[in-house]
């Protein structure tokens, strides 16, 4: 059973504009997928959609074989906080808190300490080469460390599916392939199902499959990678 699969989703805005046009896609455990387009294209809002943050106008989203269409906010919200985890290309870090701390704040959200997070919280600084980094502010790291920041924290709750929209969408090509190297190594050693939705066809090529969106629709047969 897929993880996620979207039938005959669309999605159109109040301004009448149309996003998504009968998309079709299912990802399956442990993979690593790619969906490649430009911007427009659609990629954004079939993230979200997949994500449960954008209901979709038409369609079902199923995610471990159940209609999360059907979920009300409050269910959606428990979904995401307990299957997925989200990262942005703006990193979203909160700049008052340590490289540490806001790595902590999704097992603080979900009622977890400190003590009991320590050994997970310690290895995922040392996994993203952050551990000297621990103490320091956003500010005062670099972009890709920032970013290794938001993959850390996004995996401090142990997610089933990480989904990430143009994860290198800030970084230099150096600080872009080392995102996409740890990447692709957190989905093959931590069997964490990666989703990513980028406009670059290197970082689509870090994938396990790969599938193109063009004016909303999926609009090519997927490659799969070797």
């Amino acid at each position: 059973m897929p993880v996620i699969e979207l039938k005959g989703v669309s999605h159109s805005y109040a301004s009448g504009v149309k996003v998504l046009d009968g998309v079709d896609i299912a990802v399956e455990k442990g993979e690593f997928l790619s969906i490649l387009g430009a911007s427009g294209s659609g990629k954004t809002t079939l993230l979200s959609v997949m994500g449960g943050i954008v209901k979709p106008t038409e369609g079902k989203v199923y995610v471990d074989g159940e209609d999360v269409t059907a979920y009300t906010e409050k269910k959606l919200a428990v979904m995401r906080r307990t299957k997925l985890s989200f990262v942005f290309q703006f990193f979203n870090l909160a700049p008052y808190l340590t490289v540490e701390q806001n790595i902590l704040v999704p097992a603080l959200l979900r009622g977890k300490s400190r003590a009991e997070v320590k050994d997970d919280l310690d290895g995922l600084l040392a996994y993203t080469g952050l551990t000297a980094r621990k103490n320091a502010l956003p500010a005062r790291i670099s972009g890709g460390e920032q970013q290794r920041t938001a993959i850390a924290r996004g995996l401090i709750v142990k997610p089933e599916i990480v989904l990430l929209d143009e994860p290198t969408g800030n970084l230099d090509s150096v600080n872009s392939r080392e995102i996409m190297e740890l990447l692709a190594k957190i989905n093959a050693e931590y069997g964490v199902t990666v989703v990513q939705v980028t406009h670059s066809e290197r970082n689509a090529l870090y994938g396990t499959r790969i599938v193109n969106i063009t004016d909303g629709k999926i609009c090519s047969s997927p490659v799969v990678r070797g």
